[in-house]
């Protein structure tokens, strides 16, 4: 647990990990606080009608207990189960107990489409699916093409496809041996879009939480403290969800909130921080403008609020501070190696426009990649972070070749590049440029172009398609798709809306072009690659004015 000391120096200095050899997410935390206090609330579920329903730490490890007695028979050590579901009991528990059987969870997002979740669990060959009626029902249609799913639950009841998720656990005892894993053992695989072919599946091992205690700790202005209680909008399929919060708080055994709303509106959670009392928050950028729109006539109070995703500027900060009280600390990292960069408002102000430190016990750096060689001072470079660090991902998943390009070697030292620019300030703070492939940041999510792409070049009108982020005031960047169409297509409003729930009914909500232009001649190299620069600048130049 990362200590507050006066400076950030010295909070640096005297901050030690200590990552045992032998070490268990689901123990750690679940089962360790329901040995020790067993009636402590772990999570309070909100559903649509806004009732809430707690679960106790003992309550969630017999639950957690139950249904990896029910998968014994189906999933092993190294299987692969996938949960399928928004944020709810059911989900953590599922983790828990798929970690706890020395399986890998497989976070998988609500509103992904038949195509995305078709990828992403043929891929990682995942045997199991913990899921709702909704998801059961995706699945139906994808089952031919699944060879190695055996089993699914639904937390909806039996569906023709899937067997009741608390019938199942009902009939099972609610004492469960964990597997004794490795600290470096695999445990979570999070699949992260890529600007080249299909989304990677990211390998974590279980030590990646304790690798992310100090980045969540810096970042919640030395979390936890007395009375915390956390939430955060962000699905818990995505890192920033699931690693970032929902773990973190369990491991220091902190209530959390799971409310994921239908469509987010600021109304709605600043509703939910004021009635379930919540003092800290991760808050994505999107999150944070919706709600500067609709600021609410009195203050918010909290403890700490998080960020992370976008460039946080002057005016949302000082926002923040007269709506909740507190500063809003910006931090950054990817799924590969995430929560390595923080601000800290308990020890150095905010610098408005710099993302901030290195977070204590992670070497982070801006090189040069041709020379091999750390940047100067307001010097453009690779962000790049020193391996090995507890934080950082094991391996992509059957894709060697992706994980070797993701090092690079300095002197005697590996260093992962994280694919983003950057620069050294004055201050020793690290200050985010820009992307350094052509990932699509929306709304706090990272969007990969060439899944897109592909799903856009299924439709029957499209002969070539190119994608790329069109400037956002709210979103940070929207999707923006150009097409060539086929021979004898003529474009039209309506042509453009069919291809873009074409994408939308695939892929995922969040995934769908938002602006669909009709070109003649696509911008392309000698070698058949689309510049997508070109379509960029063209993206640039018809953001609207107003």
């Amino acid at each position: 647990m990362l200590k507050q000391q006066k400076s950030l120096q010295d909070t640096r200095a005297n901050f030690v990990w200590d990552i045992p050899a032998r070490y268990n997410i689901g123990v750690d935390i679940c089962d360790k606080h329901a040995a020790a206090t067993p009636d402590r609330t772990a999570i309070i579920d909100v559903d649509d009608a806004g009732l809430a329903t707690e679960i106790s730490f003992g309550a969630l490890r017999d639950l957690s207990n139950q249904l990896a007695n029910a998968l014994a028979s189906t999933a092993q050590a190294g299987d692969r189960i996938a949960v399928l579901l928004p944020q709810c009991i059911e989900t953590a528990a599922a983790h828990i107990a798929a970690t706890k059987m020395g399986a890998i969870s497989l976070p998988l997002f609500t509103l992904f489409g038949p195509e995305a979740l078709l990828h992403r669990l043929r891929d990682s060959g995942a045997s199991v699916v913990v899921t709702n009626a909704h998801g059961a029902g995706i699945l139906t249609d994808l089952a031919d093409e699944l060879p190695a799913l055996k089993r699914i639950l639904c937390i909806n009841g039996a569906q023709p496809n899937a067997d009741c998720f608390h019938a199942a656990c009902a009939a099972q005892p609610t004492k469960f041996t964990p597997l004794d894993t490795a600290a470096d053992d695999p445990a979570i695989l999070i699949y992260t879009s890529g600007t080249t072919g299909p989304p990677k599946g990211a390998l974590l091992p279980h030590r990646v939480l304790l690798g992310h205690l100090p980045g969540v700790e810096m970042s919640h202005d030395f979390f936890p403290q007395q009375g915390d209680k956390i939430w955060t909008p962000a699905d818990w399929a995505w890192i920033g969800g699931l690693l970032d919060v929902l773990m973190p708080a369990l491991h220091h055994g902190v209530p959390v909130v799971a409310c994921r709303f239908r469509k987010f509106t600021a109304k709605a959670a600043f509703d939910l921080i004021r009635t379930h009392d919540i003092r800290n928050a991760f808050l994505p950028p999107t999150a944070l403008k919706l709600m500067r729109l609709d600021t609410p006539d009195t203050p918010v109070p909290m403890r700490s609020v998080a960020s992370g995703g976008e460039t946080l500027g002057k005016e949302l900060i000082a926002w923040g501070q007269q709506v909740f009280g507190t500063t809003i600390n910006e931090f950054y990292g990817q799924t590969e190696c995430n929560m390595i960069v923080s601000s800290c408002a308990a020890l150095e102000p905010a610098e408005p426009g710099v993302m901030g430190f290195a977070v204590p016990g992670h070497l982070v750096d801006v090189i040069d990649e041709a020379t091999a060689t750390p940047c100067d001072i307001n010097q453009e470079g690779s962000i790049a972070v020193r391996a090995p660090d507890p934080v950082m991902f094991l391996r992509y998943w059957n894709n060697p070749d992706a994980t070797a390009a993701k090092f690079i070697r300095i002197g005697v030292d590996d260093w992962l590049l994280t694919g983003d620019k950057g620069c050294k300030t004055p201050t020793g703070r690290i200050q985010f440029i820009g992307r350094d492939d052509d990932i699509i940041s929306s709304g706090g999510y990272r969007i990969g172009p060439a899944e897109i792409e592909d799903c856009l070049l299924t439709h029957p009108a499209v002969q070539l398609a190119g994608v790329v982020g069109q400037p956002d005031p709210i979103r940070g960047a929207i999707v923006a798709a150009y097409i060539q169409l086929a021979e004898g297509v003529a474009g039209s409003d309506a042509l453009a809306s069919e291809i873009a729930n074409h994408v939308r009914s695939r892929l995922a909500a969040y995934e769908f072009p938002r602006v669909v232009r009709f070109i003649d001649d696509m911008p392309m190299t000698t070698t058949g690659k689309i510049i997508r620069a070109n379509l960029r600048a063209r993206a640039e130049q018809e953001v609207p004015n107003d």
